[in-house]
């Protein structure tokens, strides 16, 4: 395993970092705009579609974003305290979960469902026989973890601008993709 230099990340993790960013902007507009379209129509469903596809993409990205972590691990700059890094550990932790768990509850509730699974024009396996129950017990869970993927978003969110703007460490700048 090799270790970037302390407080830094490399380009490929910067770069997966923001491609999340941008797949979860869209999974949740898409979920979201789906509302907009009567139930049947043509614009519903594809939104509902581009939230399968994306949402497993971001299941992918999570992925490589792990296994990038285990070659190249950031190191936090030794000035941050114990309980910043503890803090920081748990909600990347939370945050990486909410990658993997929400996209794969929601291929399973797809299976449960009998429905085929999207994924940018291929069809992806279904994980389970179709059961109408746990499929409805799974969109609950899904639509609860959802929300709880709004809060933990808009914290990280939050504690990167309070590193940048109260603490005035280089914590949101060393994610950026170009340093000032």
């Amino acid at each position: 395993m090799t270790d970037v230099k302390p407080g830094s990340y490399n380009a490929v993790s910067i770069g997966l970092h923001w491609a999340t960013v941008l797949l979860f902007v869209a999974a949740y507009s898409t979920i979201e705009l789906r509302e907009l379209f009567p139930k049947g129509s043509g614009m519903r469903d594809a939104m509902k579609w581009w939230h399968e596809s994306v949402g497993l993409a971001i299941f992918v990205l999570a992925g490589l974003r792990l296994l990038i972590r285990l070659v190249a691990r950031p190191r936090l700059p030794k000035e941050n305290q114990a309980w910043l890094r503890a803090l920081s550990g748990a909600s990347h932790v939370a945050l990486y979960l909410l990658m993997i768990a929400l996209p794969l509850i929601g291929w399973i509730m797809l299976s449960a469902d009998g429905k085929t699974i999207p994924f940018f024009g291929v069809h992806l396996p279904p994980l389970v026989a179709p059961d109408e129950n746990l499929a409805g017990q799974l969109e609950e869970l899904h639509e609860t973890i959802g929300t709880l993927g709004y809060w933990l978003i808009g914290l990280h969110a939050t504690a990167a601008l309070f590193h940048h703007y109260v603490l005035r460490d280089k914590t949101l700048r060393r994610m950026l993709p170009v340093r000032t």
